[in-house]
């Protein structure tokens, strides 16, 4: 009896033991619970995000939720400055158990996702013209703006379409087959091409003649044999008298492909009123297809300007100073416009010609099968697949109608507008391969709301995965060697892949990854947004914003061409510059307009360091703390600040002077601070900021911020005390893990055409830790992106769209 009672208590015991083990909380959910419950309660809410009945063992059903909680947590922005925060290895350890489980369910459920319909955008659009076609259009004037995304232009489901878009490429699809095949019967146009009023021109502007300066050199697609006549308008100051025209003997210089067509003399009392400030050449003869064109100021005189007022880079900052004496000013152009053509003469070789009639018929009866062969090898090359026999007979018809309206090259040219308008040529059209797991009628007898992670998937053909991968690396369609892989079905052999990839790398057409894919996920276009003051920085100018996007441009080539670390990106010493960027910089030994590489001192290594950056992170006459610390937390660490509250008032309303004096940057935004709502989110974005503040409006070092000593030092959101550049990138390099995740998301969205979501991240942190054995090599995540699921796979289309379309 006694023996039962005692193994009875013993198994009570054993019970409850096992029930309280059950009901004992997770320890990552009561990391949770004590450390962030109580700002992200049901009533508090910060960011919008209640953590109140957050269970780590659930967390792939809100995915979402715990794929922020994971940025925040490794990037170290959270718990917030100021807050009860654990070890940091604890807050790491939180973030890899989430990883953990989120990861595990997504390998034994994979969703590749799936994109809706993608276009051509602008940059594609004229990518692939050029291939197709030899030739180089300027898109912009045919097309509408593409719609951003993501920081993308090519995001699928922003691509909206409209009428307008479509007459766009109507439109589009006439006038490059118009310049691509001739006119000789074109009418006369007019075409303009304007100098920015804020480019120097006093050096000679590249494409231009030796012993030049200013002006513009463009090349201009002519669409016939014939007479044209430019015409230069240059700029007047504000009574309308020309700009520099004391400087008497002034001429222009006027050159088709570098040999002189005209030179016409500048009159110094030109003034709108009189004679107007326009000069016409007179007719010159001019050969069909793309001609250089130049127009500009002989050079007088070389050195330095010895005078009461020394000429400045932003030369028109005044207008008004164009007609004094004692400060020398140069005339400046204006506008280039072509006239033309007249007395057409007949349609010469060109090279886009040479490139469509690739055979000549000699006879009426060889018409048909030499346009056939034409139609059929261009609309194959433009469709990105073997054009069928469906195809080749429906644009054969456009041929038999223009060839009765007048010629054969007349037919050509039909058929071509109608290879160009199709939706072909236009959208990226993709089929699958075979399906991997499911089938349509799986999928139409399965639940009505199928969740993503249960989705069937099925693996996209091998022309589509051609498409693909060129689109990525090249921004145009595959080219004859990809394009006969994919047809032979041998793209997807073992090894082709990563062997057309180091290829393609290779090869000059993968700079869109620089020209395409850093300048938008850098935000490189705003550096032509932002127009510092000509009277704080008059040494500042279009040129000089132009090269440092070039710069940056030819640095994040030099990554990819040289597959060096992805880490070099923030720690490189070396950089891109030329004469104006190295006087800018305050390096020596550099001369001539020719780009060639340097080693930079320890303030300018990196990106952070490089004068794009610098000046799109600012504003006109001061820096920006909050627009640099924003721009880190943006681009590099994928974390974005929250808007301000609607009621919080510029730092332009804040005083600019204090006590007499005139007060920096920082301590304007102290004074700003000191309001409560404003301090949550500056507490975290100005230290970043006030690091590069020794950096000024346009990236040149400065020790001094109007006159009160530069103050760069700060501590950042996790409590790494920071005091410059070289300390603020070493403070990022200790949260590499988030910029190498950034990263990759950013080019995974470029790369597949639509933005990366929650489901993503699983393949994201995949392809960072295969790019970690490989030494972070630019290859490495190139490779990871191209081999992952998302990239070759999608997700079938859901079971009630299918249903409808049948």
């Amino acid at each position: 009896m006694k023996t039962a009672v005692i193994l009875g208590i013993a198994l009570l015991g054993a019970n409850v033991s096992a029930q309280t083990k059950s009901i004992a909380p997770d320890p990552q959910t009561a990391i949770v619970k004590q450390y962030c419950a109580g700002c992200h309660s049901e009533r508090g809410k910060a960011g919008d995000l209640s953590l109140a009945n957050f269970d780590a063992t659930a967390v792939t059903q809100h995915a979402d939720v715990a794929e922020k909680m994971i940025r925040k947590l490794r990037a170290g922005m959270m718990p917030p400055p100021g807050a009860r925060r654990p070890e940091p290895q604890a807050l790491l350890a939180l973030a890899a158990a989430l990883e953990t489980r989120i990861d595990a369910a997504a390998a034994a459920a994979p969703n590749p996702g799936r994109r809706s319909f993608q276009r051509l955008n602008r940059v594609e659009y004229a990518r692939a013209v050029k291939d197709l076609l030899a030739l180089d259009v300027d898109v912009n004037g045919m097309l509408p703006p593409d719609s951003i995304s993501s920081g993308f232009d090519n995001v699928a489901d922003s691509q909206a379409l409209s009428p307008a878009l479509m007459e766009g490429y109507l439109r589009a699809a006439s006038q490059v087959t118009t310049l691509a095949v001739g006119d000789p019967e074109a009418a006369s146009s007019e075409a303009h091409y304007r100098v920015p009023k804020t480019a120097s021109q006093l050096r000679r502007v590249d494409g231009a003649p030796l012993g030049t300066r200013g002006g513009i050199a463009v090349t201009h697609t002519f669409p016939a044999d014939g007479d044209y006549v430019l015409r230069l308008e240059l700029h007047g100051n504000a009574d309308g008298f020309l700009f520099g025209g004391p400087a008497a003997g002034e001429q222009i210089d006027v050159s088709i492909n570098g040999e002189r067509k005209a030179l016409l003399d500048v009159d110094p009392n030109m003034a709108e009123v009189t004679t107007s400030l326009f000069l016409k050449t007179p007719p010159i003869h001019v050969a069909a297809g793309p001609q250089r064109i130049a127009a500009a100021f002989i050079q007088r005189f070389e050195g330095p300007v010895n005078d009461l007022i020394a000429p400045i880079d932003h030369t028109l900052a005044d207008t008004q100073i164009g007609v004094a004496y004692g400060i020398t000013t140069l005339p400046h152009l204006k506008d280039l416009a072509i006239l033309g053509p007249q007395h057409v003469t007949g349609v010469s070789s060109t090279p886009s010609r040479d490139r469509i009639f690739t055979c000549r018929p000699t006879t009426a009866d060889d018409e048909t099968a030499c346009a056939t062969t034409i139609v059929t090898r261009l609309a194959s090359q433009a469709f990105r697949r073997a054009a069928s026999r469906r195809d080749i007979e429906a644009l054969m018809r456009f041929y038999a109608d223009g060839r009765k309206e007048r010629d054969f090259e007349s037919g050509i040219a039909s058929a071509l507008e109608a290879i160009l308008a199709s939706p072909q040529f236009v959208f990226r059209v993709e089929s699958a391969f075979v399906r991997a797991q499911g089938t349509r009628a799986a999928a139409r007898s399965a639940a009505p709301a199928p969740s993503p992670s249960a989705a069937a998937t099925e693996r996209v053909s091998d022309i589509a995965l051609a498409s693909r991968l060129s689109f990525f690396l090249w921004a145009t369609g595959p080219d004859a060697e990809l394009t006969r892989l994919a047809m032979q079905g041998r793209l997807t052999a073992p090894g082709m892949l990563e062997k057309q990839v180091a290829r393609m790398i290779a090869d000059p057409r993968a700079e869109s990854l620089s020209t395409r894919f850093a300048a938008q996920w850098l935000r490189l276009n705003d550096v032509d947004a932002m127009l510092p003051d000509a009277v704080a920085y008059p040494y500042y100018d279009h040129t000089l914003g132009e090269a440092f996007v070039h710069e940056t441009e030819l640095f994040f080539q030099s990554v990819v061409r040289e597959d060096r670390s992805v880490l070099d990106l923030i720690t490189a010493d070396y950089s891109y510059v030329d004469e104006r960027i190295a006087r800018h910089y305050g390096i020596a030994n550099v001369s001539g307009p020719a780009f060639r590489r340097v080693t930079l001192p320890e303030t300018r290594r990196g990106l952070l360091g490089q004068g794009s950056v610098l000046v799109l992170t600012s504003v006109a006459d001061r820096t920006s703390p909050v627009m640099r610390g924003k721009w880190i937390m943006e681009v590099l660490l994928g974390s974005p600040p929250p808007p301000p509250p609607a009621n919080v008032p510029a730092l332009e309303a804040t005083n600019a002077t204090a006590g007499g004096k005139v007060l920096s940057t920082r301590e304007r935004m102290e004074e700003h601070r000191k309001n409560p709502a404003c301090q949550s989110c500056h507490k975290v974005i100005d230290p970043l900021g006030l690091a590069l503040d020794n950096f000024d409006v346009t990236g040149k070092w400065r020790i001094k911020d109007n006159g009160v000593p530069v103050d760069a030092a700060g501590v950042m959101y996790d409590g790494t005390k920071i005091d410059g550049p070289a300390s603020l990138r070493d403070a990022l390099l200790r949260h590499q893990d988030v910029f190498l995740q950034v990263f990759t998301e950013n080019l995974m969205t470029y790369a597949l055409g639509r933005r990366v979501e929650s489901y993503d991240m699983p393949a994201v942190r995949s392809i960072v830790r295969q790019a970690a054995s490989a030494d972070l090599h630019f290859s490495s995540f190139v490779l990871g992106i191209v081999n992952s699921a998302a990239f070759q796979r999608r997700a079938a289309e859901p079971a009630q769209t299918t249903a409808q379309a049948r």
